[in-house]
């Protein structure tokens, strides 16, 4: 009897310890197991994540996750949506993490957990280049109609800096701004000023004109789930040393803060 009592608690004892080890593996180790790293990003949204003249998808985000698949040792899958479509796409688990020109505000952290910071930017408002609009103060105008990215920081910082301007919202990339400030469907657009000036590139020269000054500073960063606490650290500590390597000074200065990539793709 009493054999059968100790045989009875350790087969319990490995059967909770199994289950144990099933509750401790994280998202990291489902990656390694899978051998891929999922990504949702989108296509529209040049310099950091787009598909240039030759057909291949490229950008500065699209480098930095090409370089973390690689570090991890695993293969990469991009999975394509539009802007509002990549929190519920990593929510819903179709993908490991987010990588896009996203600002980390606290209203999306109550849903998904960022990484530190790996740059700063801030919302801008571009005109065509023969707009009568000179100054943010002449967009402060009742009745300015002004493009917006659903859901985006741009759209947040537009309703406070022009409480009187009519915002009309598009849900897709950058690009559907700027061609509606050319159309003439609006006024002005308001985007993030790193995404404008790449995206500018791919318009005829000059067409659009940025105002001087900015509407905010923000945070750039990449996200994962909350149930990805492993993720999120080595993803910080994949930002610490790219940071100081210099890795991802070199992707910021080809990508983000010249044009130097317009020649190559």
């Amino acid at each position: 009897m009493k054999k059968g009592k100790v045989f009875t608690i350790l087969v319990s004892l490995a059967i909770f310890f199994s289950f144990l080890g099933i509750a401790s593996a994280g998202t990291l180790d489902e990656i390694a197991q899978r051998g891929e790293l999922r990504i949702a990003v989108q296509t529209q949204g040049a310099p950091f994540s787009f598909v240039d003249r030759n057909g291949k998808r490229t950008g500065s985000s699209i480098e930095l996750c090409e370089l973390i698949a690689k570090e991890m040792g695993v293969k990469i899958k991009f999975l394509n949506y539009d802007w509002d479509g990549l929190i519920p796409a990593l929510l819903s688990k179709k993908a490991d993490m987010l990588a896009a020109d996203m600002t980390p505000t606290l209203k999306r952290a109550m849903k998904i957990a960022f990484t530190e910071p790996y740059m700063y930017t801030g919302s801008v408002v571009f005109v065509k280049q023969d707009s009568p609009i000179k100054s943010l103060e002449d967009v402060k105008k009742s009745g300015t109609k002004l493009a917006v990215l659903l859901g985006s920081t741009g759209e947040n910082d537009a309703k406070k800096a022009f409480p009187e301007a009519e915002l009309k919202t598009y849900k897709g990339g950058g690009p559907l701004l700027i061609n509606a400030v050319l159309g003439g469907h609006t006024d002005a657009g308001v985007n993030d000023g790193s995404a404008v000036t790449g995206q500018s590139a791919s318009f005829p020269p000059n067409s659009i004109r940025i105002l001087e000054g900015q509407l905010s500073r923000s945070p750039l960063a990449f996200a994962v789930r909350y149930d990805s606490p492993d993720l999120l650290s080595w993803l910080n500590l994949f930002f610490l040393h790219v940071s100081l390597d210099g890795r991802l000074e070199e992707n910021l200065n080809y990508w983000v803060n010249s044009l130097d990539w317009k020649k190559d793709h």
